[in-house]
């Protein structure tokens, strides 16, 4: 197929003049949709205001719109940050690190992080830290001595738990199989 063909060459310029051509929004229109972004699920505060950007609003309007939507309760970011870290915590198995390393990415205050990650509950936080370390001690197997140790410490670690915690961990699994 020569790619310099009629149809290849006016497919790729729609496609680019669709992603070029950016819709301007009013600020009662924007308002209409940035209702529905963040009551669809928690948002922070910076994702919220990217998108009210992204519909080519003033600074002036951005601003007025984020405290309506604190006002009306739409936004919320110890909100956000408590149930990002439960969330991320309970179905991705990711250690507080991690998690914190997120949402300083998202630009969540510092205050609202520590409110976040206070709540998930140490007891769990163990459990979970001792059962991936028994899975992942059980799927390598075919690894000896300490390098079968340095593996599981790196997996736990890469998800964003703690080294003491997860240390001790590799511990008991080993003294329990001696």
């Amino acid at each position: 197929m020569d790619l310099r063909s009629k149809t290849w060459h006016n497919y790729s310029k729609s496609v680019y003049l669709s992603f070029m051509i950016k819709k301007y929004l009013t600020p009662d229109q924007a308002w209409q949709k940035i209702k529905h972004f963040c009551a669809y699920q928690e948002r922070s505060h910076q994702e919220t205001k990217d998108r009210l950007y992204g519909y080519g609003l003033s600074t002036k309007d951005v601003e007025v719109l984020l405290s309506k939507l604190i006002e009306e309760d739409y936004l919320n970011e110890t909100r956000f940050a408590t149930l990002f870290a439960g969330g991320h915590f309970r179905t991705k198995k990711w250690g507080r690190v991690k998690i914190a390393y997120e949402l300083k990415q998202k630009r969540v205050s510092a205050y609202n992080i520590k409110a976040g990650l206070a709540t998930i509950e140490e007891e769990a936080y163990e459990q979970t830290i001792n059962k991936l370390v028994a899975d992942k001690w059980e799927k390598c197997k075919g690894e000896v001595g300490y390098a079968r140790q340095a593996k599981v410490m790196q997996y736990l670690v890469s998800r964003g738990f703690e080294s003491g915690p997860v240390q001790a961990a590799i511990t008991k699994i080993k003294a329990g199989l001696q």
